[in-house]
């Protein structure tokens, strides 16, 4: 089995509010570490009320003072939100607090809407399309400075804080392959391109001091139970999510109803078949035979399972018995 690590979304759900949503996240990761998970990453959204990980860095912190051993990191920061050198500051303190344990993923989306973008007022004149002189900048700012560099990130100079690129197209792939660094692939929530960038990136993979040979790690969505049909009762969380998000009614995770898949109509159904097409929804036989399948198709290097569910206690269960399904725990 190849390494699997978590992908936190921080989610509050219905009837709980930010406080309760990022306990549960502390203790999810105390339980992933417990489990044998190798990393633990939390993603930048911003506007949401559904998520409570906006202050993405912030909530790493907490997340690698609370456990030991387990890499920490970003998956991931929206750079278009940031000046990198305050990134680098960021990093570069979380990894001088936590040596050896922090990651920093990229992405080049707002993480919001355009209306929210703006009020994040990183600069007036910031957009997307400067992503890689961003990242490149960054790389920078990590590197050791020379005897005449007058702007120096400290915390960040010198620190080897490792940069993942992620990306739901070909996009991040191929930046990804051109400066020889690992790629995350958003395949729980955008799969559509999922294949063809798992092709360029490896394709035109360029090696350099960061790496040698390509690294792709994959988003997979698990809802794990002790039966098939209380499995698909959990799901149904994220089903309304993606509906609610996909009709402009974003909110907090709601709590499961039964029956709620099946009477939806064909283009909600259409909509949430595609977008979380990269799911293991069953007991822990059924998740695994899910898992063996797409890594077989993908050949992944690892895995990110996310889990949005709504009990917090049904969330851990989940992970625990994804890992004694998959043999990374004992049952």
């Amino acid at each position: 089995m190849i390494p699997l690590s978590i992908l936190d979304l921080a989610p509050v759900p219905e009837g709980s509010d930010v406080g309760q949503a990022l306990a549960n996240t502390l203790d999810l990761a105390r339980h992933a570490e417990r489990l044998g998970y190798s990393r633990f990453w939390l993603a930048e959204h911003h506007n949401m009320p559904g998520i409570a990980s906006a202050a993405t860095s912030v909530v790493i912190g907490a997340v690698a003072a609370a456990t030991k051993t387990i890499r920490v990191g970003a998956g991931g920061v929206m750079l278009p939100n940031h000046a990198p050198l305050v990134i680098a500051e960021q990093f570069g303190t979380l990894n001088a607090l936590h040596p050896g344990r922090i990651d920093l993923g990229l992405g080049r989306a707002p993480g919001s809407d355009q209306a929210t973008a703006r009020a994040l007022r990183r600069t007036l004149t910031g957009d997307v399309d400067a992503f890689p002189q961003d990242v490149m900048e960054l790389m920078q700012w990590f590197a050791p400075a020379t005897s005449d560099q007058r702007i120096i990130a400290n915390p960040g100079e010198g620190q080897d804080v490792p940069i993942w690129i992620l990306g739901s197209s070909t996009y991040g792939a191929q930046l990804a392959a051109h400066l020889g660094l690992p790629y995350a692939f958003a395949s729980h929530f955008a799969p559509g391109e999922l294949m063809r960038a798992i092709d360029i990136y490896r394709r035109t993979f360029r090696p350099s001091q960061h790496l040698e040979k390509p690294y792709v790690m994959l988003g997979y969505n698990a809802f794990v139970a002790e039966t098939d049909a209380a499995a698909r009762l959990l799901f149904t969380s994220v089903q309304q999510a993606f509906v609610n998000l996909r009709t402009g009614r974003p909110g907090k995770l709601p709590p499961p109803v039964e029956g709620y898949y099946e009477a939806l109509d064909g283009a909600a159904r259409g909509m949430i078949d595609a977008a979380l097409a990269c799911s293991a929804v069953g007991s822990p036989a059924t998740a695994k035979a899910a898992l063996d399948a797409f890594i077989a198709r993908t050949e992944a290097d690892e895995l990110m399972i996310t889990s949005q569910i709504w009990d917090p206690v049904a969330r851990v269960r989940s992970i625990e018995l994804l890992a004694q399904a998959t043999g990374l725990a004992e049952p």
